[in-house]
């Protein structure tokens, strides 16, 4: 389980340091593998172990390459995504094309999603998450089904 919102620097080769606690973890399930690709939705990057980056190739497979919407999804995901080896001080490159694209400077954050981490450059995260805070309020959460019953 990939939580919490982590803030972090980029190197000046654009590497991000992997928190020490998903470190052994990473090595141990994904051989210290990661995948980082562009998200579809948001300025920012997402990043999976390599286990859970080959459970979305298979859904991936599964879209038609024929079906214009499914096939974009396919090269736009596929097309960004790049293998991002742990070095030996816990550490992922990021090229600089997917660090263009989410705007990333040198402060960045790290939020656990679930499965993997998104990537925002610190000052977006930070509206973002204003923004996120503000609309949650203001939202109609009977329109969402799974959110009806939602409690904490």
């Amino acid at each position: 389980m990939l939580r919490g919102a982590h803030a972090i620097s980029l190197d000046s080769k654009g590497r991000l340091a992997i928190p020490t606690r998903f470190r052994d973890r990473f090595r141990d399930e994904s051989e210290g593998l990661l995948v980082c690709t562009i998200d579809i939705f948001d300025p920012c990057l997402l990043l999976y172990p390599l286990n859970e980056w080959e459970l979305i190739e298979k859904k991936l497979r599964a879209l038609s390459s024929t079906q214009p919407q499914e096939r974009r999804l396919q090269r736009v995901l596929l097309g960004h995504a790049t293998e991002c080896e742990l070095d030996a001080q816990g550490r992922a490159l990021v090229p600089s094309p997917l660090r263009q694209h989410a705007g990333l400077t040198k402060k960045i954050m790290l939020v656990g999603q679930l499965n993997r981490f998104e990537i925002w450059d610190e000052s977006r995260w930070q509206q973002q998450i204003s923004d996120d805070l503000q609309a949650l309020p203001r939202e109609d959460w009977e329109l969402s089904e799974r959110l009806r019953d939602f409690a904490l």
